[in-house]
């Protein structure tokens, strides 16, 4: 009898937690590449080599780092939402988590060999890798993802169709 009444919660939180997921997979490597154009600024690349260099556990400080950069910002925006202005409330969470998953990005990408020299990080890291190409397989093959990736498919080949008919300047 439990089962039954887990099974719905179970597969209710594993769909959230996959497009959670999702979100980062789709924004992740865009974002990381876009944060990555700075590196082209000379103070910006002298930077970047100093946090390649960085031991371990600095390494892991740097990667909290963004994350607690972040929470005053997460808290004006319940401030203004609190305080009646819900949409900017909204779009200053919006543009914390681009901006946020942009520079965790970048930074994860500099670090993540120095962070995979702690044990248990690389430990935890292969788990994570391993139950999120799980979790993203079972989206993947659902019949809602299917007919949302052939809408897409088809939204894109009309569009391009419809970019190929007009008249060039």
């Amino acid at each position: 009898m439990l089962k039954l009444l887990i099974a719905p919660l179970r597969w209710l939180v594993r769909l959230v937690v996959a497009l959670l997921i999702l979100f980062e997979e789709w924004g992740w490597e865009p974002l990381r590449r876009a944060f990555a154009l700075l590196g082209r600024l000379p103070l910006v690349a002298r930077l970047e080599a100093r946090l390649r260099r960085l031991p371990p556990r600095w390494a892991l400080l740097v990667l909290v780092l963004p994350s607690l950069l972040i929470l005053p910002i997460k808290l004006l925006a319940v401030w203004l939402v609190a305080m009646g202005r819900v949409s900017l409330g909204v779009l200053l969470v919006i543009a914390a988590k681009l901006v946020g998953t942009a520079l965790l990005a970048w930074l994860f990408g500099l670090i993540q060999p120095a962070l995979m020299q702690l044990p248990w990080f690389a430990r935890v890291y292969g788990r994570w890798t391993a139950w999120k190409t799980e979790l993203l397989a079972w989206v993947r093959g659902s019949s809602v993802w299917r007919a949302a990736r052939a809408l897409k498919l088809a939204v894109r080949r009309r569009v391009r169709g419809w970019m190929g008919r007009q008249p060039s300047a």
